[in-house]
């Protein structure tokens, strides 16, 4: 079983920056896709970010690229979203989601374990 808690949402102005943190409880093994999704109100989830643990290669959503940055911590039990140039648009409940590797990540479309969200709302 995982468990994921994000934390470090809050209100910006425009342009301003966020960091949200996922802490991952549990069994969890490098073996295993990592991801930020964003929902706004009315609106479908989006996939903000996905990357393997321990990988390297981090896909971003066109939306936020050259914006967002994707980190994890050292062990396997903290992975970050650095928010940079917040647009109002950008406002959302912002998820941590984990799911098994079966060979890529950017091509799951539904992650088995879900956090239960951070709010960052941006301000013009």
């Amino acid at each position: 079983q995982v468990q994921l808690v994000e934390s470090g949402g809050g209100s910006v102005q425009a342009g301003g920056s966020l960091r949200l943190s996922c802490a991952v409880f549990g069994s969890i093994s490098y073996n295993y896709c990592m991801g930020w999704f964003r929902q706004a109100p009315g609106k479908e989830r989006e996939r903000v970010a996905t990357v393997r643990l321990g990988g390297t290669r981090i896909d971003y959503a066109d939306s936020v690229k050259g914006r967002f940055t994707v980190s994890q911590g050292n062990a396997k039990s903290t992975l970050y979203l650095q928010m940079n140039s917040l647009k109002p648009e950008d406002t959302a409940m912002y998820y941590c989601a984990a799911h098994p590797w079966l060979g890529g990540c950017s091509g799951v479309a539904d992650f088995r374990y879900s956090g239960q969200g951070t709010q960052v709302t941006v301000s013009s």
